[in-house]
């Protein structure tokens, strides 16, 4: 687990992530509403060097996110709003699961069955002093290889 501070910390986790992602990655977010989901998602998009600005897609549901270079784009899911599989399903998010890296916050219990490989990224947030704690868990064997709730400085 790591204790993150600010969102400046945050975002610099995600940069610092980015660099172990690669296409068909898919990151399954969970925490509470405030918890700094989308803070995470803005440093994953600078590691990714994609094209931003990267802000909630909760009422576009998905967004596509090109890659400035030659890395994979980012494709950004907010599934708060989605009520079941079927709207999972609507999103064709495997159609470009291999070419990008995933992203789906509040994902978990429906994007699941996407990847036999993921990576599940839980956010929690201690309200009396704010900093948020981050706990990686590896799923799969993209990940069996990786510390689960690590990621390199």
């Amino acid at each position: 687990m790591e204790r993150l501070a600010t969102a400046e910390d945050m975002r610099a986790y995600g940069t610092r992530l980015a660099a172990r992602l690669r296409p068909g990655d898919l990151l399954v977010l969970s925490g509470p509403l405030g918890a700094g989901k989308t803070t995470l998602v803005q440093g994953i998009a600078e590691g990714l060097k994609v094209r931003g600005p990267i802000t909630s897609p909760t009422f576009v549901i998905a967004r596509v996110h090109p890659s400035l270079g030659d890395g994979p784009p980012l494709v950004h899911v907010d599934a708060y709003r989605l009520g079941g599989d079927l709207e999972v399903d609507d999103l064709d998010l495997d159609a470009s699961l291999e070419e990008s890296v995933t992203v789906v916050e509040w994902g978990e219990g429906l994007v699941e069955g996407l990847a036999d490989d993921r990576l599940e990224v839980l956010i929690g947030r201690d309200d009396a002093d704010d900093v948020r704690s981050v706990t990686l868990r590896g799923v799969g064997a993209r990940w069996s290889d990786t510390p689960s709730d690590q990621v390199e400085e």
